[in-house]
């Protein structure tokens, strides 16, 4: 199915040319978007001690970066020009947020990081550099213009409190209004300078490096590893050099590191307990005041529920993973929390099984899925 958000293509021809390959610009990619949020409701979330923010100047050729949050003060007294806003995860606080982020499902939940959404005055920008991801530019209010290079050359300006260029070519460049939408592929170097107030969605998609997977994967093993026995020498020999390490110790303890063992199952297990970590700074409330188990089934029944914004949920064969937490469950079970993955939300749902409904529970007494209402925060 064509799709008007990548400019008339499918997300089959999207995926197969231009993911990871090429930049593609898409004129009215929402038409009639000018954003979710106002300047006003932007400043309000960087204020929140649990968003993460940053206020990016720039003041005769010298960069400055500072971190939220941000007092009521912070912003009257900024220059008129030559500032950003950025604030991350805003698909954390707001609905709305999170329905633009299921317009991207055609790349899967596993690899989406956050919306991120950013606010800056005329000639505001935050200085040509590259990602080390995919990323959706998607214009909300006003225009931006935007230069675009596949240039090689990633020097960066010594002692800048950013990842700036130092020699940035560009090699095309276009005028972004609202609903116009750039999706640049890994690497591609890119500047954008407000040409007036202006906000900028960007939909960023994770890819962490293998040195991460693999440091990770290492501290997995630590806690699901058991090899048994202690080094022991009963048949020590004399040293003639007391403080050298024997070939004898060398050889036992290689022995012993060869008895690590992994099997597939247990990377399904990790990957899926590693993609839906919540971040070091997001945490759950419970409810206050919870309903009991069958007022809970009789809600679910007559209003459905949804994933809490900050959580983060998958599903591979038999398991099942929710914010770092992973559970193994029937066929029944699979269907009906998989569709919850795949959609954020469950609608109306008559006669859960037992074992969906008590883990459905739980989860909602973790703060990790609400029931719905239909109210949504107002910035």
């Amino acid at each position: 199915m064509k799709l008007e958000l990548l400019g008339g293509l499918s997300p089959k021809k999207f995926l197969r040319d231009y993911w990871q390959k090429k930049p593609l610009l898409v004129r009215g990619a929402l038409p009639g978007f000018h954003g979710l949020l106002s300047r006003e409701g932007l400043i309000e979330l960087a204020r929140h001690d649990d968003a993460q923010s940053r206020l990016i100047m720039q003041s005769q050729g010298k960069w400055q970066v500072r971190h939220g949050p941000f007092s009521p003060r912070t912003f009257p007294r900024l220059q008129k020009k030559n500032w950003t806003l950025l604030v991350q995860d805003v698909n954390h606080f707001l609905p709305s947020a999170r329905n633009l982020l299921l317009k991207f499902n055609f790349i899967p939940h596993s690899r989406l990081d956050d919306l991120m959404v950013s606010y800056a005055p005329e000639e505001g920008g935050v200085g040509p550099h590259f990602d080390s991801y995919d990323v959706f530019l998607l214009q909300g209010m006003g225009r931006r213009h935007w230069q675009i290079s596949a240039q090689r050359q990633k020097t960066l300006i010594a002692d800048a409190p950013l990842k700036i260029l130092q020699d940035f070519k560009p090699e095309q460049d276009w005028v972004l209004e609202p609903g116009d939408m750039l999706y640049l592929p890994p690497g591609y170097a890119h500047n954008g300078v407000a040409k007036d107030p202006c906000m900028t969605y960007s939909i960023g998609f994770r890819a962490p490096s293998y040195q991460e997977l693999a440091t990770q994967f290492l501290i997995y093993l630590q806690d699901h590893s058991a090899i048994n026995g202690m080094y022991c020498d009963p048949d020590i020999r004399l040293q003639p050099h007391p403080g050298r390490i024997s070939a004898a110790m060398l050889r036992q303890a290689g022995a012993a590191l060869g008895k690590i063992r992994w099997s597939r199952s247990d990377v399904e297990h990790f990957m899926g307990i590693y993609l839906t970590e919540p971040k070091p700074h997001v945490f759950f409330t419970p409810p206050s005041h919870p309903v009991g188990e069958q007022d809970f089934a009789y809600q679910v029944a007559q209003t459905g529920l949804e994933l809490n914004l900050k959580s983060r949920m998958l599903g591979k064969k038999k398991r099942i993973f929710i914010n770092g937490e992973s559970y193994t469950v029937g066929a029944a079970a699979r269907r009906v929390l998989e569709n919850l993955a795949d959609h954020f939300a469950l609608p109306m749902v008559e006669n859960l099984d037992k074992e969906s409904l008590a883990l459905l529970y739980q989860w909602y007494l973790n703060g990790y899925v609400e029931l719905s209402t239909t109210e949504s925060m107002v910035f």
